[in-house]
């Protein structure tokens, strides 16, 4: 697919959107009752589970252990009805183990693990329909199960995949648009602060662009960030009703 089916010339993108208009992102907190805390969310079509164990005593090899901070445990996986291809994607796939790697990074930075010494927080999270930032919609959806389990952090952790065309910035990429040949990056901040917790990139860009491309991406995380304050604080309303508080 060329660059320029990307953009029209009228400035709209292949599903209708602005250049740096997001997708429609919806959740749910709380969707499980075993787990300590979980989420679903949806942006555009990419939908995504996330579960949450801990914070609890290490398990497995003791020699893992922190004495200062807790272990945080991330594992990413697809379902296997989640894209067209209907292949089978084994947990210890290279790409569901990068990906795996990166949400722990990224959660590294945006938990207080310094309050659970010698534990472990286990974070899981599956992707139940892929249309593109799986990456994104992964942190989005794990930030919330965090939250539902009532675990510190310091800030939201939100996150965008952002593309360049035609000199233009396109915020929340999907599954056409990742594939249409052109630079992206992903990145989660934390939006107050301003802190880039992760920042990645597959493909080459120019650096004349990489500051654009960061700006643009910052800005859709700080509106990735209302909508999951506006989630989590529906959630608090309806537990506090619940409750009877």
């Amino acid at each position: 697919m060329a660059g320029l089916e990307l953009l029209s010339d009228q400035g709209y993108r292949l599903d209708g959107r602005k250049a740096t208009e997001l997708r429609k992102l919806q959740a749910r907190m709380g969707v499980f009752t075993q787990a300590d805390g979980s989420a679903y969310l949806e942006q555009g079509n990419t939908k995504a589970l996330a579960v949450v164990y801990g914070p609890h005593e290490m398990r497995g090899s003791r020699s893992r252990t922190l004495h200062d901070r807790a272990v945080i445990n991330c594992q990413y996986s697809m379902a296997t009805f989640s894209t067209a291809e209907r292949k089978r994607r084994p947990h210890g796939d290279r790409k569901s183990t990068e990906m795996s790697l990166h949400l722990k990074q990224t959660f590294e930075a945006a938990v207080m693990t310094q309050l659970y010494p010698r534990s472990q927080i286990d974070i899981y999270v599956k992707i139940l329909q892929s249309d593109g930032g799986n990456y994104s919609v992964c942190v989005n959806a794990a930030t919330l199960a965090v939250i539902d389990a009532g675990i510190p952090m310091r800030d939201y952790v939100c996150a965008c995949t952002v593309g360049f065309v035609d000199e233009t910035p396109l915020a929340d990429l999907c599954y056409a648009e990742e594939n249409g040949g052109v630079s992206s990056l992903a990145l989660a901040l934390l939006p107050r602060g301003g802190q880039i917790a992760l920042l990645q990139m597959d493909a080459r860009l120019h650096q004349d662009h990489l500051e654009t491309l960061i700006e643009a991406a910052m800005t859709a995380c700080k509106g990735v960030s209302k909508v999951l304050d506006e989630v989590v604080r529906q959630h608090l309303q309806e537990a506090s009703v619940l409750t009877g508080e």
